[in-house]
């Protein structure tokens, strides 16, 4: 199958923290897109994996996704390794995306910035016809290299390079987000108090799409950093 967009997050939730709208945008105009967790959030202070399995797919659904898998990765632990590599090359080769969203390039959960560089390492490895793996089936796959891969922001206010408008959007971002009951604000929970568990932090994450949408003219906006230039096909697209 492939996919238009393919989005990676180090753990179940990271993608809709930072780019749901751009998602459910995406998929709403028709566009094809995937999602890749890389761990399973099992070392998180709240949550069990089955349930964030559950919540993770709750939420592709809400997204209207095609598919979301997950790697296994050991969460805390995994490594910008050969191994690792191979394993996200072989998904690159199988989806073929023109696109591949990703974590942050730095972030408070060291994860987010391991998993920016595993997935940038691989999408450009897998341009390179010399490495070879292998599909399912066993058959021989076809390199192949995305046309940009862009960073979503998370928790640090990192600077965007471009801002995705998602105004109609955002209410179908927080109701994603909002999916993961065991990780965000829940007056009825009992679990221990986390960082991103507070009701400022489910409040901000509406008002850091609102206010990027401020810096850019728009009523709500998505962020990303890039790794190469993006181009225009005209002077209005920049309008």
């Amino acid at each position: 199958m492939k996919v238009d967009i393919l989005a990676f997050g180090a753990h179940p939730d990271d993608v809709e923290l930072g780019a749901a709208g751009t998602i459910a945008k995406s998929t709403a105009a028709g566009k094809k897109v995937g999602v890749i967790d890389l761990t399973a959030g099992e070392l998180g202070t709240r949550g069990t994996p089955a349930l964030r399995k559950k919540e993770a797919q709750k939420a592709a659904t809400i997204l209207k996704v095609a598919f979301r898998e997950n790697m296994n990765f050991a969460d805390g632990f995994f490594a910008n390794d050969v191994s690792h590599q191979m394993q996200l090359i072989q998904k690159i080769r199988k989806y073929q995306p023109e696109i591949v969203l990703c974590n942050a390039i730095r972030d408070r959960h060291p994860d987010h910035a391991q998993g920016s560089d595993l997935v940038s390492k691989a999408c450009f490895l897998s341009g390179l016809s010399k490495i070879e793996t292998t599909s399912a089936t066993g058959g021989l796959q076809s390199s192949w290299r995305p046309k940009q891969v862009l960073h979503y922001i998370q928790w640090k206010d990192i600077t965007p390079d471009i801002c995705l408008d998602i105004s109609d959007f955002l209410d179908i971002k927080l109701e994603a987000v909002q999916a993961y009951t065991s990780q965000f604000y829940d007056p009825q929970s009992a679990a221990p108090e986390t960082p991103i568990s507070s009701k400022n932090f489910l409040e901000s994450v509406r008002y850091r799409a609102q206010n990027l949408g401020r810096l850019v003219g728009i009523a709500a906006a998505e962020g990303f950093t890039v790794e190469k230039p993006v181009a225009v096909d005209s002077w209005e697209a920049l309008l």
